[in-house]
Formats: C-alpha cells, sequence, structure tokens
C-alpha cells in the first residue's frame, strides 16, 4: 500500500473514532441512562418555627390572629340540644298514642359561657319550648351537661341558662359601643350540627332594624356581619380581633334558608344587661322613658327646621312618666344619649334598654333650634304600661295635639318574697281598693308557690286587707312572728284559692 493510502486511512480511522466517542458521550448524558453513584449528604436545614411570628404575622394584618383568637375563644363556644315538643294535628282517635307518648324532636344552637361557675347566654328561641329536663350542654372538650332555664327574654330573643361546675372556660366581654362598620369579626358555633365552627367576615352595618322578634316590647339594634351564619349558629359568640365577645349571633336574612351573606347579632352590651337581670330576678328589669318616638326623616327636619337629617322625635309622652316628669315636650328631638348620637328609633330603644330603672340618662335636646341637656331618671317598664293603658287610649291625640290623658291613682308593692301588687280603686266605687299581683317574678318563693299575675289578695292570714299600708304591715309582722303567711287571692274567675309563702 502507497504511503498516501496509508495516510489517509488513518485520518479515516482518527475520524471514525472520534464520531465513536461522541456518540457515546451523548448517550451517556442521558439522565435515565447515566450510571447512578451513591451521594452521601452530611446536615439538612429543618425548622419548626415560623419565618414570622403570630404577634409579626398581627402586625402586618389582623387577619392573621384569627388563629390565635380561634384556640382561646372555642372552648367558651357550647352546643346546646334541645329537646321540644311535637304537635300533631291530627283529629280524633289518632290522638291517643300522641296523648300517652308525645311525639318529641330534637333541635340544636349554640351558646357561649359568660361566667366560670356555669352561666350561659343563648338565643330565646333555641331553649324556649325545651320539654322539662330536655336540655344538654356539650362543651367543646366533648364533656355534657344537663343545664335548667334561667331566665328567658323573648323582647330580645335572648336567654340564660346554667350547668354545673366552677371552673368552666368563660369567654372575655367587650364592648359593642365601639364597634365600628368595617373591622373584621369572627363568627363561632355549631351550624348544621357542625361543632366549633369558625367563620370570619367584616362588621357590615350597625343598628340594623330586621323585625324578626315577635313580642309586642322588641327591641332590635343587630349587628350586621358578612361571617357565615347558619342553622345551628344561633345563640354563639361574635368575637373581634382581640377575642372579646361583642354580639350573639342571632339571625340570618336569606331566600334560601342559608348563609347569603347577611347575619345579625345582638349587641354584647344590650345582652349582658339582659343576661345580669335574668340571673339576678329571673325575668328582665327595662327601663323606659315613656314616650313614643320616630326617626327623623329628610321632610320631617325640614319642616321642624333641623339643619341636618338627625336625631329621634317624641311624638308622643306618657303622663307621669319619666320624660313627662323630666320636662321633656311633644316636638322634641333627642340627639345624643349619654353623649352617643342617636339617628334611628331602635338605637334609641337601645341605648335605654342597656340602663337599669331609677337610672338617670343624659339626653342632648333639640328643641325651636336650641339645644340643651336634660337629665331623666327612668322608670320601670311595668308602672309604663300601666300608665299607657289607663293615659294614652290607643294613642290617639286630641285637637291640641296633646295625649289624651286620664288621672288614675295607682300605687305600688314590690315584696322580698318575688312579687308586685298594684292598688287600684273599686270598680264599683265603694271604699278600699283592690289589690291585684302586677307581677311574679321567676324562680322566686311566690313563682315556686304558684302566685300568677292578676290574682286579687283579699286577706292575709284570715285578716281582710283594702289597702297597700294593711298589707304590707301584716306580711311583715307574720314574716317575722311565724317564718310564713297565707295569701287568700282570687283568680280572673273569682275562685277562691290559699297560698302559703315562706321567708
Amino acid at each position: 500500500m502507497r504511503k498516501r493510502d496509508q495516510f489517509l486511512t488513518g485520518v479515516l480511522l482518527v475520524l471514525i473514532g472520534v464520531s465513536i466517542g461522541t456518540l457515546v458521550a451523548l448517550y451517556t448524558m442521558n439522565d435515565d441512562l447515566a450510571p447512578l453513584s451513591e451521594v452521601r449528604y452530611t446536615e439538612v436545614n429543618k425548622s419548626n418555627s415560623p419565618f414570622f411570628e403570630d404577634e409579626e404575622l398581627a402586625d402586618i394584618d389582623p387577619r392573621f390572629v384569627f388563629k390565635t383568637i380561634s384556640e382561646t375563644v372555642t372552648s367558651s363556644v357550647v352546643y346546646i340540644e334541645t329537646i321540644v315538643p311535637v304537635s300533631s294535628e291530627e283529629g280524633g282517635s289518632g290522638n291517643f298514642w300522641n296523648r300517652v307518648m308525645p311525639r318529641r324532636a330534637r333541635t340544636v344552637g349554640s351558646g357561649v359561657l359568660i361566667t366560670k361557675d356555669g352561666y350561659i347566654l343563648t338565643n330565646n328561641h333555641v331553649v324556649e319550648d325545651a320539654v322539662e329536663q330536655g336540655i344538654k350542654v356539650v362543651l367543646n372538650d366533648k364533656r355534657e351537661y344537663p343545664a335548667r332555664i334561667v331566665g328567658l327574654d323573648p323582647s330580645t330573643d335572648l336567654a340564660v341558662i346554667k350547668i354545673s361546675g366552677s371552673n368552666h372556660s368563660a369567654i372575655t366581654v367587650g364592648n359593642s359601643e365601639t364597634v365600628d362598620v368595617g373591622e373584621w369579626v369572627l363568627a363561632i358555633g355549631n351550624p348544621f350540627r357542625l361543632r366549633s365552627t369558625v367563620t370570619a367576615g367584616i362588621v357590615s352595618a350597625l343598628s340594623r332594624d330586621v323585625q324578626i322578634i315577635n313580642d309586642n316590647f322588641r327591641i332590635e339594634s343587630f349587628i350586621q356581619t358578612d361571617a357565615a351564619i347558619n342553622k345551628g349558629n344561633s345563640g354563639g359568640a361574635l368575637v373581634n380581633t382581640s377575642g372579646q365577645l361583642i354580639g350573639i349571633n342571632t339571625a340570618i336574612a336569606s331566600q334560601s334558608g342559608s348563609y347569603q351573606g347577611y347575619g345579625f347579632a345582638v349587641p354584647i352590651n344590650l345582652a349582658m344587661k339582659v343576661a345580669t337581670d335574668l340571673i339576678e330576678y329571673g325575668e328582665v328589669r327595662r327601663a323606659l322613658l315613656g314616650v313614643s318616638i320616630a326617626s327623623v326623616s329628610y321632610d320631617r327636619a325640614v319642616d321642624i327646621g333641623l339643619d341636618e337629617v338627625k336625631g329621634v322625635e317624641i311624638i308622643v309622652i306618657t303622663r307621669d312618666g319619666a320624660a313627662d316628669i323630666a320636662g321633656l315636650e311633644l316636638g322634641d328631638v333627642i340627639l345624643k344619649v349619654n353623649g352617643v348620637e342617636v339617628n334611628e328609633s331602635n338605637q334609641l330603644q337601645e341605648k335605654i334598654a342597656i340602663i337599669r330603672p331609677g337610672e338617670t340618662v343624659d339626653l342632648e335636646i333639640w328643641r325651636d333650634g336650641e339645644v340643651f341637656n336634660q337629665t331623666v331618671e327612668l322608670k320601670m317598664l311595668e308602672q309604663q304600661q300601666v300608665n299607657e293603658l289607663v293615659g294614652v287610649p290607643d294613642q290617639q291625640l286630641n285637637e291640641e295635639n296633646e295625649p289624651e290623658m286620664f288621672e288614675l291613682d295607682i300605687k305600688a308593692y314590690e315584696s322580698d318574697l318575688g312579687f308586685r301588687v298594684i292598688s287600684i280603686p273599686n270598680p264599683d266605687g265603694g271604699e278600699g281598693q283592690q289589690l291585684i299581683i302586677s307581677r311574679v317574678y321567676k324562680y322566686s318563693e311566690a313563682w315556686n308557690r304558684g302566685l300568677k299575675k292578676d290574682y286579687e289578695i283579699m286577706a292575709v292570714d284570715e285578716k281582710k286587707v283594702e289597702d297597700l299600708d294593711t298589707l304590707e304591715e301584716l306580711l311583715s309582722k307574720n314574716l317575722i312572728e311565724n317564718g310564713s303567711v297565707t295569701l287568700e287571692v282570687l283568680d280572673k274567675n273569682n275562685a277562691r284559692g290559699f297560698i302559703e309563702l315562706k321567708q
């Protein structure tokens, strides 16, 4: 072979070798085909500590405290199961078994522990129809307790029940006067039997009157929220970003029966006033101004010369009521209650309802272009009711645009045994007075012994009584000497009975 051919053959072999090497190199770069080698690691960084602490996150956005609030508050919200009777509309002999074995159903709701010794604030409609021993409370840690009703208040749809124990997880109560529209809130309850559910939203509006409470003396000044509230949330907690209770979840506005973004809660200042009264007296002692009121509209503000559309106008004044005694007049516009503006009638009702009878309230009044402050001592609801019935029939106005008034000498006496008596003139015009039981305080001695409202007291320990002074004297004397008294009473049907009351 000639040298030239040998040289070319060598070059060709070199090129073939390079090509084969390149192909082999490319082939071995495939991750799936490349040979595996053992890799040892000496350190992996791990940590259970968050990059930001909860406190730092809370400074960034209030929503970051929801976790802490949930952990703190959930233990104070309870699950309430109530056994209620179910009425049957079937007639005839078909009702026999319903009478022998009445039909019953279970309803559920929520409640909030407000004291360590087991007082629970909830809604009236959650427990009002419960059969005897028909209320069960389940705590967040699954402990179960029977509960008893302490008191009910249909006018605010609130109730207080009690369980045993002395070291329960009580919630921290806030101040609903400081609540602002737009602030974050959490709703905690048991919707659809889903225990301890937490939802978040904002305060959508304040002082809402949605006319859901069926009571002559209803008070509706709800906190509105878009936090999800459904059936079973009733009686649960609405809390702020400090974990403080600011409302009791009560109702929703919905066309479907489920959450649509409109939930309503009773402000906690009103709820705690009601709860305190129920615990202390068994019923609510409500203060009244003794007026009928209406929110000031634009047209009305123009008519009377107000420079702004604000305040609540007095349209009727009850004779000898709190407002009448304080010198308020028809047409006065109430601008503020204890320094807080009121621009809707239900706002004024709420502000008065959280004050006890006998206490004073400072009102800012607009009258004929002048603004002044007037202190008013509030009276009790019952006395105002009596005055309204005999003082302003049907709230009709006469030609002078003044309430038509009638005089009636009514006096009252309240016994430590748990009842209240009013004296009214005999209807036949004879001497003496009729002594009528106008109120019996729930769970008092009088209540437990069967004394009823509207009973007429005829005698005490067989001694006839015709006026309050004699009644008070006999009750005091006989209780001191004997430790008990026996009242002779007449009911509405003039049936005579005898009730023994012990001190």
